[in-house]
């Protein structure tokens, strides 16, 4: 049996799904309960495009192995693909619930309540990867999210910097951190983590724009005015370039 399994796995590395489906059918002819296969056969089934014989041969691999983790997750993102964040949330939280001790499960529940906008579900969740797996900064980084989303600025602050602890040289998180401090009116800190994302990023337009709207709060005018030039610069609808060279010509006007 174990070689009519090699040769189905040998069809689906070569992806060959059809001969792939039909060597793992064999294969459950004398297996019929084997949670793997059913497994597989979605996968199959959905790369050659049939996403309801890949949803149900997913649910059937499920109900013959609960505690099988990899069909919750292609059967949750499947229903995300589709924009169906009810049953993406229920195919993981019984996940969850089957297999307690997962933490990429309970990783990804937590990131489909954020695109659902369960804040606090979402907290829980990531609350309890982060107390198994204390330096996952993704975990950080997502808390971070939610708590920004929240309005929680210090906590959303919290929790990027210690994703910068693990992760730093990244423009979006430096940009987000920045987006916290300035929503916690920390202008000298929102400046300072703009400027690293664009020294990270020299075509990271959006802080460009952003850390001249700082100076401009600081009335640092001649600071606000470069890196609004800066801005205008990049290729940006035309409709925002001359609204941004309106203010910067009002701003020249008070110098």
């Amino acid at each position: 049996m174990s070689e009519k399994i090699d040769l189905a796995v040998k069809l689906f590395h070569e992806k060959k799904y059809k001969e792939c489906i039909d060597a793992f059918s064999s294969v459950l002819e004398t297996e019929p309960d084997n949670a793997d296969v059913y497994n597989n056969m979605a996968v199959a089934y959905y790369n050659l495009g049939d996403v309801d014989k890949a949803e149900k041969f997913f649910i059937k691999s499920i109900e013959l192995d609960p505690q099988l983790v990899q069909p919750y997750i292609s059967l949750s993102d499947l229903y995300y693909k589709k924009g169906d964040l009810a049953h993406a949330i229920g195919t993981l939280e019984r996940g969850s619930y089957e297999n307690e001790d997962n933490m990429l499960l309970a990783h990804l529940l937590a990131r489909v309540y954020i695109e659902d906008q369960r804040w606090d579900m979402a907290i829980d969740e990531l609350e309890k990867v982060l107390a198994v797996q204390p330096e996952n900064y993704d975990a950080y980084y997502d808390m971070g999210r939610v708590y920004f989303e929240m309005g929680d600025y210090e906590s959303a602050i919290a929790n990027f910097e210690n994703v910068i602890e693990y992760k730093e040289n990244n423009e979006f998180l430096y940009y987000y951190l920045a987006q916290a401090y300035e929503g916690n009116n920390e202008i000298d800190k929102a400046i300072s983590n703009y400027l690293k994302a664009i020294a990270v990023n020299d075509k990271f337009h959006q802080a460009y724009k952003k850390v001249g709207i700082m100076f401009l709060t600081r009335n640092d005018f001649e600071d606000a005015i470069e890196y609004f030039n800066d801005y205008i610069n990049f290729d940006i609808p035309q409709e925002e370039k001359d609204n941004v060279s309106k203010l910067i010509e009002r701003i020249k006007a008070k110098l």
